[in-house]
């Protein structure tokens, strides 16, 4: 997967002058070596900051190592002000952190105080208006530290990505499905680039790629991923031509951005004109971390990203779709699953799950635009869904949003896709979350947010949650638990 950063952390103490820096360094060297043991590589500055000079220093050794994470950590109590400075001229994500006391012995002459040094790094962190990252308990031994700068890592990860980023789409975002014309204006606010063509942009690309020779070695990867599902294989060579269209374009016209990731009109014009549905295609450059958003959602694509940086493997978009029915929830989820009939639904999308997500994929024909496009004969122009339940295993629901008022906001729900049959179309899972009944009326509903909502596989709230808050998103929804009332809930009812 290689459209995501590659992270390389610096780890810089900081020793407040009236402190002995030798602890601090003892101690910024006993962090390197538990992030070893752990598998998490750190590059180890030298420089120790005790003031503004140490910081530039400090500076200059992070830029000629070629990080781009830092962790400013407080073996001591630290300068706040030298401190804060090099997070300030740090060009990438920044997490702080402070040392714990060892053991008795230390609190006789070596107490470092950084329990007390990380309030006043916090407030010089708010006068000079930087967002960094800081772990829930910010303070730890030497093995504490490394797990939390495991943690950080992925959060790391995200957002670099997400401030590297352009997202490329085709086509006016639909109007029956309004929801996801969503304003632009944020996605500038995080560093991401977009490009919006035409349909006819892509139209033209397309067809110059009539005859071309790699088309054949597409089809036979299609056929060999497919293997028994490749039940309609006729459709492969135009779905092989729109795949190298898409990745030719994506290498024409990334520019100045080292990620990419794609907004596309799916239908219903694209099946008259193209002949056939993308979403296979779709499927497959988002199982290579290159995600493909449906509808031209360029928020989901988005979303899409930041959950394919933040677990390091693919990820889908699925509408919030349907109710799941009496009958099949008595047979397969009561007193199986440990969810009420209102805490699960079934999520949905046309075909664009990527396989390795799929109990069983099969190349299929997407039955409503069949319906209407093509009815009364057989399958031609809608072909090109991959189709099937989803496989059973913990998710996440997300999704970072623009508002009616331009305002960044997002929502995560930490749940589980369900061993229950779906006995439907599409690639489709029954999920279940906690309360999903009040978190559909007052985070969704309330919210203002769309069906689309992204998909990452394995609990992933914790990542996502501080990527988000990283990026300066304020509001961040969540299903709350029994007890715990929505600002908009009704206390009575």
């Amino acid at each position: 997967m290689n459209n995501i950063p590659v992270v390389k952390t610096a780890i810089v103490a900081v020793s407040r002058d009236c402190f002995p820096i030798t602890l601090s360094q003892r101690r910024r060297s006993a962090v390197v070596a538990a992030c070893k043991g752990i598998g998490v590589d750190l590059v180890e500055i030298n420089t120790t900051i005790e003031n503004e000079h140490d910081t530039m220093k400090a500076l200059k050794e992070v830029q000629d190592s070629g990080a781009n994470a830092l962790v400013v950590y407080l073996g001591n109590f630290g300068p706040e002000g030298p401190e804060t400075l090099l997070a300030e001229k740090f060009d990438g994500p920044c997490m702080f952190v402070a040392a714990a006391e060892e053991d008795t012995p230390v609190l006789t002459s070596d107490r470092g105080d950084a329990f007390c040094g990380m309030l006043n790094a916090s407030y010089n962190l708010k006068l000079r208006g930087i967002n960094v990252y800081i772990p829930e308990y910010p303070v730890g031994t030497a093995d504490e530290v490394a797990q939390m700068i495991a943690d950080f890592i992925p959060v790391a990860r995200t957002v670099i990505g997400v401030r590297n980023l352009k997202i490329i789409s085709f086509g006016p975002r639909p109007y029956d499905f309004l929801a996801c014309n969503a304003p632009i204006a944020p996605l500038f606010k995080l560093g991401v680039n977009i490009q919006e063509n035409s349909e006819l942009d892509l139209f033209e690309a397309y067809h110059k790629h009539d005859g071309d020779p790699r088309i054949q070695g597409v089809i036979d990867d299609m056929a060999a991923e497919l293997g028994a599902g490749n039940k309609m294989p006729g459709i492969l060579p135009k779905l092989a031509q729109y795949e190298i269209t898409l990745l030719d374009w994506l290498e024409a016209n990334r520019g100045a951005a080292s990620y990419v990731a794609m907004a596309n009109k799916c239908w219903p014009a694209f099946q008259t004109q193209f002949g056939f549905v993308p979403c296979y295609v779709n499927s497959r450059l988002t199982q290579r971390g290159i995600p493909v958003a449906c509808e031209v959602d360029i928020y989901g694509a988005l979303s899409e990203y930041i959950g394919t940086c933040a677990t390091g493997e693919c990820v889908t978009l699925l509408d919030i779709n349907n109710t799941v029915p009496a009958d099949l929830y008595e047979k397969h989820i009561a007193g199986k699953a440990g969810y009420t009939s209102k805490e699960v639904f079934m999520g949905f999308h046309c075909g664009n799950t990527p396989i390795c997500r799929l109990r069983e994929g099969t190349m299929k024909y997407q039955l409503i635009m069949h319906r209407g496009l093509e009815p009364d004969k057989e399958p031609d122009i809608t072909r090109g869904t991959l189709e099937g339940d989803i496989a059973q295993g913990p998710v996440t629901f997300y999704r970072l949003q623009g508002n009616k008022d331009s305002q960044l906001v997002g929502y995560i729900a930490q749940g589980e896709v369900l061993e229950a049959p779906t006995c439907s179309f599409g690639g489709i899972g029954v999920i279940g979350i906690p309360e999903m009944n009040r978190f559909y009326r007052h985070v969704l509903i309330e919210g203002g947010f769309p069906h689309h909502g992204a998909v990452a596989f394995g609990k992933a709230g914790k990542a996502i949650y501080s990527a988000m808050k990283l990026l300066g998103v304020e509001k961040i929804g969540f299903n709350q638990p029994k007890g715990m009332l929505y600002p908009s809930e009704n206390p009575f009812a």
